[in-house]
């Protein structure tokens, strides 16, 4: 079967590895699948000339109902949507985005939602079809680069210092843009640095919103024990939380935290805004540490540097937890049973 996959594709976000890792499951399964960015099209007129294209497409797949979604409306072959989190939480706030995202709910054969909260959210902002959402948690897998150089990154990030070894380093892995919030903490976490010096916060994450990414540039530039860091690869990426102290998350609102499954997973402690799509992955004092203001989120992580044992808790939990709800091998079985319902 020839399957049509939209999603927003920014290069080095979550959005983008869950769709690659998907794509690679449909195949895998024998299907051909074709990636595409749902940026490239204007309209769903623009899709359905897509579609007639031979070989004509059989099937189709989106995520995210708004961004994505919308473009499958009118389109003669069945398809399938997973929820990319923004549109459950935040777009169904607008009217106008509510009543497309629910016309497409009603279209689509299923729904996929990462967590049981998405799930009971979008029965109760848009259509109670239960039976046609899925609940399955993103599967995780991690991959360290051998050839990467902590103190060269470091450096590379403005980090100026002789104490490499006892820097407790918190690095931030967002996308620059609104949802991720990422100058909430800079503020408050400066004020903590100057109070010692070894407490640093560096962000990391690709420049999806210009006007935010200079925001943030110029705010990092003069504020004391805040760095930006330039995006890298995943495994690069994967290298760097492995050796930092905790990996944080700040976002306004979230699906489900790639990045935060991938610390986890690490076993890297993570201290994360307490909002539903975090606190869905994220239970406090168990698997991480939840915090609702940036003065909470210095004293959750005076916590972890004081108390040795609460750190080996939660990153022992999360292990665990990660290895028992997100692995990949129940994702690849969710996804390829679905798709096989779109024949």
């Amino acid at each position: 079967m020839k399957l049509l996959f939209l999603a927003c594709l920014n290069p080095k976000t979550g959005n983008h590895t869950t769709a690659e890792r998907i794509r690679s499951y449909i195949e895998s399964a024998g299907h051909t699948c074709e990636l595409r960015d749902a940026r490239e099209f204007q309209s769903p007129a623009d899709v359905v000339n897509l579609v007639s294209e031979h070989p004509k497409f059989e099937a189709a797949l989106a995520i995210h109902l708004f961004k994505a979604g919308r473009l499958l409306m009118d389109i003669e072959i069945p398809f399938g949507v997973i929820f990319g989190g923004t549109d459950i939480n935040e777009d169904v706030k607008v009217e106008q985005k509510r009543v497309v995202m629910e016309q497409v709910l009603l279209k689509a054969r299923f729904a996929v939602a990462f967590t049981d909260k998405l799930k009971e959210e979008a029965e109760l902002f848009l259509v109670s079809q239960s039976s046609k959402i899925y609940v399955q948690p993103q599967g995780i897998q991690t991959d360290v680069t051998e050839k990467f150089c902590w103190t060269e990154f470091l450096r590379s990030s403005g980090v100026r210092t002789e104490h490499v070894d006892e820097l407790r380093v918190f690095l931030l892995v967002c996308g620059l843009r609104r949802v991720k919030d990422p100058l909430y903490l800079v503020e408050v976490f400066s004020k903590w640095h100057c109070e010692n010096l070894l407490n640093v916060l560096v962000i990391i994450g690709p420049k999806i919103d210009p006007v935010l990414s200079a925001e943030v540039e110029t705010v990092v530039k003069r504020t004391a024990g805040v760095f930006l860091a330039q995006e890298r690869c995943q495994q690069e990426l994967h290298a760097a939380m492995k050796r930092c102290f905790a990996v944080v998350n700040s976002s306004v609102s979230e699906g489900m935290s790639a990045a935060i499954l991938e610390a986890i997973d690490l076993g890297v402690p993570v201290l994360a805004r307490n909002i539903p799509g975090n606190a869905a992955v994220v239970q406090h004092e168990v698997t991480g540490l939840l915090y609702s203001s940036p003065q909470e989120f210095v004293h959750q992580s005076q916590r972890l540097l004081s108390d040795h044992e609460l750190r080996e808790r939660v990153v022992r939990n999360g292990k665990l937890y990660v290895e028992e709800r997100h692995g990949v091998k129940q994702e690849r079985e969710t996804y390829q049973r679905l798709v096989d319902t779109l024949h």
